[in-house]
């Protein structure tokens, strides 16, 4: 199982022997489906080569600060803004010291001061650097801040000495890696998502559809796997891999996916109606392809069913979360569509030039009863994370109020 399929992970290697280390935690991170690019600093170059994690991480390694083939002639902020997380591994007592100082003297505390994903450091140095009251502070005011720290180990290390201070094993990074994206905020959960879009049959060779990849459900659902949930994933046809430790059940017409989910959300805690539901279909499908011989073709169009407000409506409805695809007026059109669907929580984006479907990005304007958040423009997987952690934020904050509501009627 490849617990870091379609990660963006940036490695940053600072200089110290355990740099060699380094290539084969590159090897393993690919393994397991990340995307791997590297940063190194000058006296990384001194134990390793760039050739050598380039032609291993497939990607060219990123060294200089003022690079001018960089965009904008800013890589730091572009390296920042693609990873998913950042991990220096090795990270010496030299370089520790210097990110708690907030130096940005060098490309890798550049990109490490820019970065918004997750932060984590692997130490590697002598026992005596390690347990010295300066690398000590320095860690602790690291750890106060947020970035992760992996290891030290236990054992012999290249000056001849025993104790703290190892750098991990590639196979224990990469274990700690992938628990960076392990949230644990819905373990015990059970959470329906719906993807892609649906078509209906107009013959045996043509149907109506939409333009959406599947792309945003299926991150949503990689994404509540991350919190710990069990993910059913109900996809209209897509060309995606499917997501690790998924349930998916490919349906094609809305009538499919109504039927999948009505038999699915029995027991579910959390639906996430992703999915680009055709609102109509043909009345009635032709049996036989329909010859071009009229100047004109009409077709009779029908609504689908509501499958969103169908499971809001439900007697034990779970919490129910809608998305609105919009064009303009993006907040108010999804304001109306909440409170008409009965729904708890919506997250609206605009789509057309560029934006929403088959793209890389995407940004979403999420609104629930009383509040709303904007998330802003950035790569779906990494939006699908922040999106997740609002609705276990909700679903625990209503969770919350019913025991509230509860005692006060016990009382």
């Amino acid at each position: 199982m490849n617990t870091l399929t379609g990660k963006h992970l940036l490695l940053g290697v600072t200089g110290g022997i355990a740099a060699y280390k380094s290539a084969e935690l590159i090897r393993q991170l690919r393994a397991q489906g990340a995307t791997v690019r590297v940063v190194m600093t000058a006296g990384a170059r001194q134990f390793i080569t760039p050739l050598t994690l380039q032609a291993l991480s497939g990607n060219p390694v990123h060294s200089e600060l003022l690079d001018t083939e960089a965009e904008s002639a800013m890589g730091h902020i572009a390296l920042a803004r693609w990873a998913d997380a950042l991990v220096i591994a090795p990270a010496t007592a030299d370089f520790i010291a210097r990110l708690q100082q907030g130096r940005a003297d060098d490309l890798l505390g550049a990109v490490t001061l820019a970065c918004e994903a997750p932060v984590a450091v692997a130490p590697a140095m002598n026992r005596a650097m390690w347990e010295n009251p300066a690398t000590r502070a320095n860690i602790a005011a690291l750890g106060s801040r947020g970035v992760h720290i992996f290891g030290p180990a236990l054992g012999e290390q290249a000056c001849g000495e025993t104790g703290p201070g190892r750098l991990l094993e590639p196979d224990e990074l990469v274990a700690a890696v992938a628990g960076l994206f392990e949230t644990r905020a819905l373990t015990g959960r059970r959470v329906l998502v719906t993807a892609g879009p649906t078509r209906e049959a107009i013959d045996p060779v043509r149907y109506i559809s939409n333009h959406s990849s599947g792309r945003m459900g299926f991150a949503v659902a990689q994404a509540a796997v991350e919190a710990g949930a069990e993910v059913i994933l109900v996809s209209g046809p897509v060309s995606l891999a499917t997501p690790s430790r998924v349930q998916r059940i490919d349906v094609v017409s809305a009538a499919d996916m109504q039927s999948a989910v009505l038999e699915q959300v029995v027991n579910c805690d959390i639906f996430i109606a992703v999915a680009a539901v055709a609102d109509y279909r043909p009345e009635h499908a032709a049996a036989h392809k329909l010859k071009k011989t009229a100047g004109q073709l009409t077709l009779k169009l029908v609504r689908n069913p509501d499958i969103l407000a169908e499971v809001a409506a439900l007697p034990n409805a779970p919490f129910t979360v809608g998305f609105a695809a919009e064009t303009d007026a993006v907040a108010g059109h999804a304001r109306t569509k909440r409170q008409a669907k009965g729904i708890d929580m919506i997250a609206a984006n605009r789509v057309g030039t560029g934006q929403g479907f088959d793209s890389e990005d995407n940004a979403l304007h999420v609104i629930w009863a009383g509040g709303e958040r904007e998330l802003p423009l950035t790569g779906k997987t990494r939006l699908a994370r922040q999106l997740v952690a609002l609705i276990a934020e909700r679903f625990q904050d209503r969770g919350n109020k019913v025991i509230r509501l509860n005692a006060k009627d016990s009382a």
